[in-house]
């Protein structure tokens, strides 16, 4: 399995953000190649499902996906339920003692909270993709897309933590990312 964790600090309360991120519809205002996520059924809790419509180049797809669990307000599990074996979850680690006392940066200004850690965490398996699940152009192998597409997991990744940041601060700011990937494909 490939692994992507993306982190980041967030100026806001471990239970707003565990609200705001379980809103998976809104994901597509954060995402360039996300156009839609419709939920299919539930409301957001464990057995949720959605319908995740994705573009990019020629190529449109529309991945389906379900919560698997919750740990309000610390975490939110999902996993893609057809076509490639994937899952990740959505973790919310509220500030320590340690973290509250820091003012040195300019980052104290936004808030009087101290920031929780925000966490995308993302398993996948390339291999176990369906080449069925694409209608692609004509001379256009599977093997092609994949190696196009997977470097982009990344980038998607981290502009989704960052436009997610700055809308729970309700302000643009520069956001530090931590990113850890072990994989050679992204």
């Amino acid at each position: 399995m490939d692994e992507l964790v993306v982190r980041t600090e967030v100026y806001a309360d471990p239970e707003e953000v565990y609200e705001f991120l379980l809103d998976f519809p809104q994901y597509a205002n954060y995402s360039e190649y996300l156009r839609e996520v419709r939920t299919v059924t539930g409301d957001g809790g464990p057995g949720t499902r959605y319908a995740l419509t994705f573009a990019w180049w020629k190529i449109s797809y529309t991945a389906r996906s379900e919560v698997t669990g919750v740990d309000p307000p610390a975490r939110i599990d999902w996993e893609i339920t057809k076509d490639i074996d994937a899952g990740g979850c959505w973790r919310v680690t509220p500030a320590t003692s340690d973290d509250a006392g820091d003012d040195t940066s300019d980052d104290a200004d936004r808030s009087d909270d101290a920031p929780c850690e925000v966490a995308l965490e993302v398993e996948f398996d390339p291999g176990s993709a369906s080449s069925d699940a694409l209608d692609l152009p004509r001379l256009v192998s599977f093997d092609w897309v994949l190696k196009k597409a997977i470097p982009l997991i990344r980038d998607e990744a981290e502009r989704v933590v960052e436009r997610a940041v700055q809308d729970l601060e309700g302000s643009r700011r520069n956001v530090d990312l931590d990113v850890y990937v072990d994989s050679d494909r992204i």
